[in-house]
């Protein structure tokens, strides 16, 4: 079957990143998006439950952090 290519279609992954990456001292939080480094380290290997967990914290979180 020489020259035949199969497309597979790519998962895309939904993420809080703004791209304003910078970690507030005082909260060890991302001042973009509110994560944590454990957060932003193990997101695309995290389950769907763990990430909307994490999504539906970050409103509060984002009061907390200084941007």
């Amino acid at each position: 079957m020489a020259g035949i290519v199969e497309i597979v279609p790519v998962k895309i992954i939904d993420s809080p990143c703004i791209n304003i990456c910078q970690i507030d001292p005082k909260t060890r939080l991302c001042t973009g998006c509110a994560r944590s480094l454990h957060e932003i380290g193990g997101w695309t290997s995290g389950t769907p439950e763990w990430r909307a967990k994490v999504m539906a914290a970050l409103p509060a979180r984002r009061q907390g952090v200084s941007r």
